[in-house]
């Protein structure tokens, strides 16, 4: 149940916070609130602007990648509370920059930070990695642990 809430809380925020960007800035403007800097760009490619004009291509490797990991679920090893936090902040990330992807062909980016110009999904999809990473090595130390003590 965790799983689904995170994932449908981010694809609602990411969503709304799009719309509203969308709505209320032109195209490449800059405002500032609550000290964080927010610039609206329309992103076709992935990351960081790489690979410009594929942003559909994106779009189904997103759909492929959210397949993938309800079929990993169907596991119990796939299951348990971080992993269903960490697989959450994933999907929920995947499906709202793909729905952008695909249903617009670009993704809206607002939010300025160091290492570019992101929005909710990509924050989403970086606590979901930083999870995913931390729930491996816990795993990892247990098998460890359980082999020592054999």
């Amino acid at each position: 149940m965790l799983f689904y809430l995170i994932t449908i809380i981010f694809v609602l925020i990411d969503q709304a916070t799009k719309v509203f960007v969308r709505m209320n800035l032109a195209l490449y403007e800059k405002v500032t609130w609550a000290g964080i800097e927010f610039t609206y760009i329309e992103n076709s490619g992935m990351a960081g602007g790489f690979f410009p004009g594929y942003a559909r291509a994106f779009g189904i490797i997103s759909v492929l990648f959210v397949i993938f990991i309800f079929y990993l679920r169907r596991s119990e090893a796939w299951r348990g509370p971080l992993i269903d936090i960490s697989l959450g902040f994933l999907v929920g990330g995947a499906v709202g920059n793909g729905m952008d992807r695909l249903l617009h062909g670009q993704v809206t980016d607002f939010i300025v930070r160091s290492g570019g110009i992101l929005n909710v999904a990509d924050h989403a999809l970086e606590i979901g990695i930083v999870l995913f990473i931390i729930h491996e090595l816990v795993q990892w130390l247990k098998r460890r642990k359980r082999v020592k003590s054999e």
